[in-house]
């Protein structure tokens, strides 16, 4: 029926197997163990990165995407955006001189800040993020029951805490009531830092925080099932500086973490 001999079937079953196939079985390992490893957030460029950088396993890119192809290994895919900022507010808005310029020549140059939502048993959880578009490190988070100007300022105050930018910082939003808000402007005067604010219903503005906040829920979130908010915090805690800031590769960054990018790329 398959047009094969009883002579071939045997030799072919009884023939060793390959060096490449043997190869190929022990790199699948590896590949699994990392993509594992990395709570199945990885698709095959950091994988092979991981590989290469991390566990010294000699291999080809291609070999990778090849094998997690064939064996159906998958990075985690992101979900719909959804829109939460509330712009409709007297409030004044500030020019948007950041213009999707999302590159800093240096730590504390250029920061943006943005608002998502996290499902919990409990209610919604809100989640403020200051992200330094340098290396993409969070410097300021917050979370909250409510979604109001005290959770963005939460978040300011701990980059501030943390970082201490000097007066050429420019720091970008949205143009919600939280972050056009009297008090969130005037600590930003206070503390020499320009305004900057996206245009009216254009998250593209502020791309760089959609696509951290893709990579929050499409690699952690959206695989939870928090029972409350103090156990979301916790694990919000957890991926952000136990793993985002310090150990996941970024390709802006040459597959390499935000703390190790600012580490080799230190002023004086």
């Amino acid at each position: 029926m398959l047009d094969v001999s009883r002579g071939g079937y045997y030799a072919w079953r009884s023939r060793p197997e390959s060096d490449r196939a043997v190869s190929d079985r022990h790199l699948l390992r590896e590949i699994r163990a990392v993509h594992t490893g990395f709570r199945r957030a990885y698709g095959s460029p950091r994988v092979h990165s991981e590989l290469v950088t991390e566990r010294q396993v000699p291999c080809g890119e291609n070999r990778v995407a090849r094998l997690m192809r064939k064996h159906r290994i998958q990075s985690r895919r992101a979900r719909r955006f959804r829109v939460t900022t509330k712009s409709d507010h007297d409030f004044p808005v500030a020019p948007n001189l950041l213009n999707r310029e999302f590159e800093a020549e240096q730590p504390d140059q250029r920061w943006a800040g943005d608002i998502t939502f996290i499902w919990t048993r409990e209610g919604w959880l809100y989640l403020a993020v200051i992200l330094d578009l340098f290396s993409r490190r969070v410097v300021g988070w917050a979370t909250s029951n409510r979604i109001n100007r005290w959770l963005v300022m939460r978040a300011l105050t701990m980059a501030l805490d943390s970082r201490s930018p000097q007066d050429n910082l420019l720091h970008h939003s949205d143009r919600g009531s939280q972050y056009a808000a009297r008090d969130y402007r005037r600590e930003l005067r206070a503390r020499g830092i320009t305004c900057s604010m996206s245009r009216r219903g254009d998250c593209w503005d502020n791309a760089v925080l959609e696509s951290f906040f893709a990579t929050l829920k499409t690699e952690f979130i959206h695989h939870e099932d928090f029972q409350d908010r103090r156990e979301a915090t916790r694990k919000i805690f957890w991926f952000i500086e136990g793993f985002y800031n310090t150990n996941r590769k970024h390709s802006f960054l040459g597959q390499i973490s935000p703390a190790q990018f600012e580490d080799r790329n230190q002023t004086t």
